[in-house]
Order: structure tokens, then C-alpha cells, then sequence
């Protein structure tokens, strides 16, 4: 078992909904053998550096997130996938203290697993930026202005799916036009839609 580490201790021992359930997952993460770190505000546990899982809340539940949860067997079928855009990690959702008692022998073999996967070096297949769809008024956008489409060209590929998953959510046209408006300053300044 490792040692927690005390600059995490203070996501568990704040108060809230969560706190006996956070305290039994960290329980289980520490004897998984990783390193107990902070990240986004969150529990996050890394091998050598390289992000495993971690822990967070939320209204209706608490969740382990496998970063690589994509490549996991999930032999329970209990690997939720948040939304279809995500394309790497899955999380196991919990809305009691219970259900992680009841599950920890599984979870264990989850975490182990997802450790094998990362001492493996395997990588989810990511579906390329080319590959997402240009919401029609983001294409016309980039043809009519072409300091736009040098700048959206030179975004990380990340921070282009950012962009394009976001127009594209946008049911109607008006909505999908609004929203390229509102972030073209942000596209021509080189900053994501989260910076």
C-alpha cells in the first residue's frame, strides 16, 4: 500500500455528499499501488507519471474515470461511457457508500487491468480531427474569412475538436452561427474554447 499524499488530502477531507465514498475509493486506489496526485482538483492516480484514473463528483454520482477505460474488457459491463464524443475514458458511476463496498473486489481487478494496459503502453485508436464533421456554417465561416481558417488550422488538434464538437452540438442554424461568432476572436487569438 502507498502513502497518501498529503496534498491531496484536502479533496477528502472536505465536506459533502461524497466523503465516505471518496474515502473508500482512495482506500482502494492506495493499495492499487499508484501514485496518489492532484490534477483538474481531482484525485488522479499515475504510474510513473502517466495518468491511470481518478475520482470525482457530481449531483446524482461519484465516479472512477479510467483514462484508458476504452481498452478495459469491462467483463461486469459496468463502464459507462459519458458522452459519445468521448473517446478514451469510461467511468464506473456510484450513487452510494454501498455499491462501492458491494463492488471492491471488482473495481480492484478494474484497476489492475487499467494498470496492466498503461505498463503495456497501449494507446486508444483516436478518430483523427479530419475525421469530425464541419458544421456547414463553420466551413462557409473559414471559406469567406482566411485569416480564420489559418489560425483554426493552426490550433492544436484537440482545441479544433473542441471547436467543432461544440458548433456542431447546436441543433439550430441560429444557435450554430451564434456560437461560431462569439469564438472567432478566440480561434484568430490561437486559444481553445476552455482557455
Amino acid at each position: 500500500m502507498n502513502i497518501a499524499n498529503p496534498k491531496v488530502d484536502w479533496f477528502f477531507d472536505k465536506d459533502g455528499q461524497w466523503k465516505e465514498a471518496f474515502a473508500k475509493l482512495r482506500e482502494l486506489a492506495m493499495d492499487s499501488g499508484l501514485t496518489d496526485e492532484l490534477k483538474w482538483g481531482h484525485p488522479c492516480y499515475t504510474l510513473k507519471g502517466k495518468n491511470v484514473f481518478l475520482m470525482h463528483g457530481f449531483n446524482d454520482y461519484c465516479a472512477l474515470l479510467f483514462h484508458k477505460g476504452a481498452l478495459l474488457k469491462d467483463d461486469h459491463g459496468i463502464l459507462v461511457q459519458q458522452t459519445a464524443n468521448v473517446q478514451s475514458a469510461r467511468q464506473i458511476r456510484f450513487t452510494s457508500l454501498k455499491e462501492i463496498v458491494k463492488l471492491a473486489p471488482v473495481l480492484r481487478s478494474y484497476m489492475q487491468e487499467a494498470i496492466t494496459v498503461e505498463k503495456a503502453g497501449l494507446k486508444v485508436a483516436l478518430k483523427e480531427t479530419k475525421e469530425f464533421d464541419i458544421p456547414e456554417e463553420f466551413a462557409a465561416k473559414l471559406k469567406a474569412m482566411p485569416a480564420l481558417k489559418k489560425a483554426f488550422q493552426a490550433l492544436t488538434p484537440g482545441r479544433q475538436r473542441g471547436y467543432l464538437l461544440h458548433f456542431a452540438s447546436a441543433k439550430q442554424v441560429k444557435t450554430r452561427e451564434a456560437r461560431i461568432e462569439k469564438h472567432i476572436e478566440r480561434i484568430l487569438e490561437g486559444k481553445g474554447i476552455d482557455d
